[in-house]
This record gives structure tokens, sequence and C-alpha cells, in this order.
């Protein structure tokens, strides 16, 4: 209550000012043609109008006004799109001018500022790292070579599965999905497990938790411009000690890899055989920190920003879609019936699954599709305009912040028949999958946004989410509730990557023993 009393006396001394400005604003807006706009404050303009759950309440408002939308926040002007056609003007059509990232100052200073390859402008040094990991860091050759790493992975959660199986115990599906996809990733990166409480893996993954907490808080600064030097809210204190903890925790890795580094050069000179592991992430950093020849000189601080979105982005993302993905197969026993159906059909009940054979299990790849349209874990995404630009005959001035709702996009009944029903048939034709992509082709369907600023970690993600889930769904039967036959509910909860508002609670009961075959 004392916070809210701060915040509305200064909003309130506030007030004439920005009146003035409005009259100003107001002024101006009448020769620009802008989009239709909801009636809007003094002072905070539009922010009345959202919720916990931005992206629901924006699309209460794309109801009203339409599928292009001028909104202001604060001092922020924005606009809000919500049609497949109008998301294609904006990020295909017209993508030179939105693709720029707008900044926040919370999620700035966590991530190092311009050393950000995320929320770095377009230009050489985002060019460069986008070429990076499409060819080195995360592109097909990359995938390949750590394809163990997921494999025995994958074994150890279903084996940890199976012993709370012959203990007939709970499982918070959250969890032990969101402890997978922190393994594989800290092994790609760091050659480290996340799950060892004690170590450096483990304390990482739980800094990038604080982070990503402090990143998506709300901060006056970045709404109101008069407000922006002032701390009031007291991050600051907390988002330096967070980012000095990581730092030094990163420090230490990365001496590790150099010095190991080192040993190996030195043994080739030697003539003795030198470490042939394969190079996770971090050393393939670390190698073009070090080439004097490189097309971009990377810093530490480039390595250690893109180490924290790795972690940030990637295990969001698989954990929280395997999690709806289950959950909705529960709530749909004819549904889990037919994907275990096939999955026994190709795969059979006498091996594991494994990677290669999820090109031949069409249904599930539906469900993993269907599941991103209904749940997109990226419900939101967000651009900034670099210039003016004309969409639909409206004028977007430079500097205004662009929101495509992808969660209103997938629930649109222009674009999807019965859009609020799971049905991962409609993925399906004669031919079997069908051609929607999941990867930004298909303006339908952006789970992981589109050209040039789309996710470059779609193809882990997508890794991790297959195998993950079908495995589950082999191995296990899911029970819910006291007589095991219970339903979930599917509320969402807030955050920046569509969360469960409450966790998923499951008893797995073995349908077959997966460390019994070969």
């Amino acid at each position: 209550m004392a916070d809210f009393g701060v915040y509305f006396g200064i909003l309130l001394i506030s007030l004439a000012s920005t009146l003035l400005l409005r009259v100003i604003f107001t002024k101006s807006r009448i020769k620009t043609h802008l989009p239709p706009s909801p009636c809007a404050l003094p002072v905070i303009g539009h922010l009345y109008l959202l919720s916990k759950l931005p992206h629901q309440a924006f699309h209460k408002i794309s109801s009203r006004y339409g599928p292009l939308v001028y909104l202001s926040f604060g001092s922020k002007p924005c606009v809000l799109v919500s049609s497949p056609e109008i998301a294609r003007q904006c990020l295909k059509t017209h993508e030179t001018c939105f693709l720029n990232r707008p900044k926040r100052t919370n999620v700035d200073y966590i991530t190092y500022g311009s050393a950000d390859f995320v929320l770095a402008p377009y230009g050489p040094y985002w060019r460069f790292m986008k070429k990076l990991c499409m060819s080195e860091l995360l592109g097909v050759r990359i995938l390949q070579q750590h394809l163990p790493i997921r494999a025995e992975e994958i074994k150890l959660f279903l084996k940890s599965l199976m012993k709370k199986s012959e203990l007939r115990e709970k499982v918070n599906v959250g969890e032990e999905v969101a402890m997978l996809s922190n393994n594989i990733i800290t092994r790609m990166a760091l050659r480290r497990r996340c799950c060892d409480v004690e170590g450096e893996g483990h304390q990482l993954i739980e800094l990038v938790k604080e982070m990503s907490e402090l990143g998506g808080k709300f901060n006056l600064g970045d709404m109101f411009w008069f407000l922006k030097k002032l701390d009031l809210q007291g991050f600051g204190k907390r988002l330096q000690s967070v980012r000095n903890k990581y730092d030094a925790i990163m420090e230490r890795i990365m001496k590790e890899h150099e010095d190991a580094r080192k040993k190996r050069e030195e043994d080739e000179e030697m003539d003795m055989k030198g470490d042939e592991t394969v190079k996770d992430l971090l050393d393939i950093l670390l190698d073009i920190y070090a080439d004097e020849s490189s097309e971009i000189k990377l810093s530490r601080e480039n390595i250690k920003a893109f180490v924290m979105n790795i972690f940030g982005a990637g295990t969001e993302t698989s954990a929280y879609t395997i999690e709806w993905a289950l959950a909705e197969l529960i709530n749909h026993p004819n549904i889990m019936a037919k994907a275990r159906l096939e999955i026994d059909s190709v795969v059979g009940k006498s091996r594991m699954m494994k990677e290669s054979d999820i090109p031949n299990l069409p249904y599930v790849q539906s469900i993993i599709k269907e599941t991103m349209r209904i749940h997109p874990t990226g419900p939101l995404i967000v651009r900034q305009s670099t210039q003016d630009c004309n969409i639909e005959g409206y004028c977007i001035p430079a500097r205004t912040t662009l929101f495509v709702n992808v969660w209103a996009i997938g629930r649109d009944t222009n674009n999807w028949n019965d859009p609020l029903e799971f049905q991962p048939e409609r993925f399906l034709n004669k031919e079997g999958l069908s051609p929607l992509d999941l990867k930004g082709q298909n303006f339908e369907l952006l789970s992981f946004g589109a050209g040039r600023r789309s996710c470059p970690g779609a193809s882990l993600a997508l890794h991790i989410i297959h195998i993950a889930l079908a495995g589950m769904i082999q191995c296990f039967e899911w029970k819910v509730g006291e007589q095991g036959n219970g339903s979930i509910d599917m509320e969402e909860g807030p955050g920046m990557a569509l969360p469960r508002a409450h966790p998923l609670i499951c008893i797995p009961q073995a349908r077959i023993h997966p460390f019994a075959l070969v």
C-alpha cells in the first residue's frame, strides 16, 4: 500500500505538465492518421486497460477496436496487431521498419546493455551473431554433434520418472521438464549439469531465473520519461547484485575453459593427443573471442550475455510447451491414445524412442503444433519502429513499440475452425503433416517469431520438445487426482513465456520399462 501511495503521489504531481503535453500530442495526432484508439486517460494513457495477462487484455481491446490499434502507455506510443495479414505487413513486407527491439531498463542492465545479441539494434554486430548462431552455435551440425547429450539426458529423465512411478510419487511435471531442458542446455553450453545443487550449473540457472523475474518487472521509468533516472522501485541494488553474482560465476567458468584450451594447444605442439571431446558453445565463443582476424571482435560481456540468452529463452520455451502439451493430452484421452498408437506402431515396444523416429510420427508433431498454436510460449512479439511506416493506410511513427499478439492470432475464428478446441488433426492432411510451419513462414502460427529476428534457438527447442513428450507418452500413463481420472485446469499464469497458473501434478504409471530396452 505504501508503494502505491508513492506512485500515485508522483503521478498526481506530474499531472499538470503531462496534461499540457497531452494537448500538444492531440493536436499533432490530428495531423497524423493514426490507427483506431480507445479513450486514453491523462498521464497513464491506456495502461488502465492492461491486466496481469497482457496478451488477454490486448485481445479484448482488439475484439472491440480491430486488428490494428494505437495505444499509449505513459509516454510510450504503441501499436497492437492481432491478425496474420497485418502481422505479415509489419514483419515481412515492412520488416526493415521493425527490426529493432525496444529497450527496457531492467533487461538492458541485466544483459550487459549493447553487448546483448537478442536486444542489440539491427546492425553489423547483430548480423554477425545471427550468422554465427545459424552456422556454428545452434546450426544443424552442432545440434547433431550434441545428439548424444540429449539422448543421455532423456534417458536420465525417464529413469527418474520411473523411480517415482515405482514409489507412486506425485510428480510436478513443470519442474521435471524444466530440469531436463536446463541439463541439456547447460551441458551443451558449459559441459555441466544443472541438477547438481552445489555445482555452478545449478547456481547459474537459479541466477538466470532471478534475472528473468527482475527483467519482467514493470519499471515506471520505462513508461514515464520524467521518472527514468529515479529508482523509485528499488530495482537498482537487486539488479546489480544478481548480475555481479552471475558475472563472477561466468568468469570462473570461462577461465576454466580458457585454461583447457591452452592445454590442448600445448599438447598439440608437443605432438601429444589432445582432448577430442565435442566443443561446447562456450568453447566456440571463446575461440572467436581469441581470433584476432574475426569479422567482429567479441567481448567477454558479449559471451556472458549470449549464454544468459540461451538459458533464459531456451529452457522456458521447451519446458512450458511440454507441460501444456501433456496437460492437453490428459484432458483429451482419445488424442493421447492415438499418439500412443502411432508411437507403438512406428517405434514398437522393444526399444526406446529416438530423435530419428520423430519425422515418422506426424500425429505427435501435429500435437506439438496444436499446443504452440493455443499455448504459445511467446504470446507477444515485440518490436520497435526505426522510421515512419504506413500500415493499412495508417501512419506508424518512428520509435513506436509494436505488439503482435500471437496468442490472439492462434485463437482467431477467421484463421481457425473451433479455435478454442484442441484438435491436432487440423495440422494433418492426406499426405501426412500439413505444411504449416512453426518457424515463421506462416503468419497464422508465429510460435518463434518471423523474419530476420525470429528465434535462432527454434530448432534446439523443437528437438527437446518432441523427444521429451514422445518419450513421456511412450513410457507412461499419466494419472491425475485421487482416483487417477481427474482433469487439468488450463488457466494461464503471469509471465513473459506463458506459464501455467497452477503446477501440473501427476502420478506416472509405467507402460514399458525403458531401461530394459536396447
